[in-house]
């Protein structure tokens, strides 16, 4: 009897973590009533695509072409291999056939037109933190692009990274969908570079540390790290001895225009392709940057050694 009773209360428990694991892990979209009136500015869309570094990940393999969205890259990592996809407007390969509201969601929420999660290698945690309007320019820009007819290649993933559902506990703990609240201590340019760095940017995502599962460690963000394919040193960029304490916001500013360091260096790897989107910035904008990323609290990190 008591055997039985015990299977009873282990078979309850159990449904009871399923209809738990089941809530937790429904994809989250906005609501559709956030979307109101706006007056695109494909002009801004533009600026977004460049700071969001669009074309480094999602270029045509084997084309120089930033327009070229056909996608293909791969990016190698602890959790399996993933393979930027075809975001250009074709409708059937890329994202042509999407709604606003989906590409909305995409980047507010980490959820695909279909209402799947995404992986995180799409920096949904950062672009969660743009401006609505800002999001919907972007995608009123990316719609003037050509059409590229490349499919886009499945990640290859393995249990249990290949359950997309599971992604729903991850992103409970890093995705709110909130957008950047400026600081009203802070002035304009700080808080548009804060916007920048924080948001389309998304300059944490590879300039910071990483916890087991994937996440940014927050008391160490702008420390530095490995690389997602643990393969190199993402340099520390807080004023740290460990950082870039000797750099000026002229310094910063520079850099993110030219690929030039003060000490006459010049940037490589995966940041000389930052530099290719950032130097297309107004002077304006890298200024911003450059006055918020010095305004970093200094944090130590391994000093890099290699060229970025």
């Amino acid at each position: 009897m008591r055997f039985r009773t015990l299977l009873k209360v282990m078979a309850a428990l159990a449904l009871a973590c399923a209809v738990a694991g089941f809530a937790l892990t429904v994809p989250s979209r906005i609501p559709a009533r956030d979307l109101g009136r706006h007056k695109l500015d494909i002009a801004n869309g533009k600026t977004m695509f460049d700071i969001g570094g669009c074309a480094s990940c999602h270029t045509t393999l084997k084309r120089d072409d930033p327009t070229q969205l056909g996608g293909g890259l791969a990016l190698a990592t602890p959790f399996g291999t993933f393979l930027a996809p075809n975001i250009s407007p074709d409708p059937k390969h890329g994202i042509g056939a999407w709604s606003e509201y989906d590409f909305v969601n995409a980047l507010k929420r980490g959820v695909d037109e279909d209402g799947d999660h995404l992986y995180p290698a799409f920096p949904y945690t950062s672009y969660q933190r743009m401006q609505l309007d800002d999001v919907r320019d972007l995608f009123a820009y990316l719609k003037t692009l050509p059409p590229v007819a490349t499919p886009s290649e499945p990640h290859q993933l393995t249990f249990p990274f290949n359950v997309r559902r599971g992604l729903g506990l991850w992103q409970q703990l890093y995705v709110d969908g909130k957008a950047f609240r400026p600081d009203p201590s802070k002035d304009a340019v700080w808080n548009r570079g804060a916007y920048l760095v924080e948001g389309p940017g998304h300059c944490a995502e590879c300039h910071s540390p990483r916890n087991l599962i994937g996440g940014i460690d927050s008391d160490r963000r702008f420390a530095g790290g490995l690389d997602a394919e643990g393969k190199s040193w993402v340099p520390n960029i807080t004023p740290h001895a460990d950082g870039i304490p000797n750099y000026s916001v002229k310094d910063i500013a520079y850099l993110l225009e030219t690929g030039f360091t003060p000490d006459f260096d010049s940037v490589g790897s995966s940041m000389a392709d930052v530099v290719k989107n950032t130097g297309k910035l107004s002077a304006d904008d890298r200024n911003a940057i450059a006055v918020y990323i010095k305004s970093l609290p200094p944090r130590p990190g391994k000093a890099s050694s290699r060229k970025h």
